[in-house]
């Protein structure tokens, strides 16, 4: 008896889209998936990066959530700007902003220089939206960085917790410069919260 799994594409039956996040159908005995409102995807099952057929911007998953992987700076500049807007409408405020690597060629000559130019590059210092900038490690060290971009909310959720806590404990008098695996985020909003008991 055929296995039905192999009748669907590498992500299995069913995705989630990245756009509207609605839940979407694999086309079976294809590498497609289709959103009633987005139109077709297409999985790539050697690269593992699934593609917007109309407009041709692609993603990767990583922990079943969708990273958009940027081919011009603009993308990847406006996507960053959008993060910011949102963690301001949370309550926190980013003091650094990581960016993964492999944009370092795409996006390194967008950004704005602060110290002099002709130093070696490990020396640069970068900004973008008046934050420091700083590239991630090689993917080889920690493997998210070949599909995250750079920090967003969601990341601040799923570590906040643990490593502040972590971090007030080491450094009582510390408010800031968190670690969040992605970023470093300033989280004065949590911690007073947590201080207070309003958060578990």
């Amino acid at each position: 008896m055929t296995n039905p799994n192999l009748h669907y594409p590498i992500f299995g039956s069913q995705i989630s889209c990245p756009h509207c996040r609605q839940t979407i159908e694999a086309l079976t005995l294809t590498d497609s998936y289709l959103c009633n409102r987005h139109g077709a995807f297409e999985a790539n099952p050697q690269t593992k990066v699934l593609v917007h057929l109309q407009s041709g911007r692609q993603w990767r998953r990583w922990e079943n959530k969708w990273y958009r992987q940027h081919t011009h700076p603009d993308g990847i500049r406006f996507e960053i700007h959008e993060a910011l807007d949102l963690l301001y409408t949370e309550g926190y405020r980013a003091t650094k902003v990581i960016i993964a690597l492999r944009y370092s060629d795409l996006i390194s000559s967008y950004l704005e220089k602060e110290n002099n130019w002709q130093m070696e590059e490990k020396s640069r210092l970068y900004r973008l939206y008046g934050l420091p900038v700083e590239f991630s490690p090689k993917s080889s060290e920690e493997s998210r960085w070949d599909v995250i971009s750079f920090p967003d909310l969601n990341t601040l959720n799923q570590y906040v917790g643990s490593k502040l806590l972590e971090e007030f404990e080491r450094y009582p008098q510390s408010t800031h410069l968190l670690p969040t695996g992605n970023t470093y985020l300033g989280c004065y909003k949590y911690l007073i919260d947590l201080l207070k008991g309003k958060v578990n």
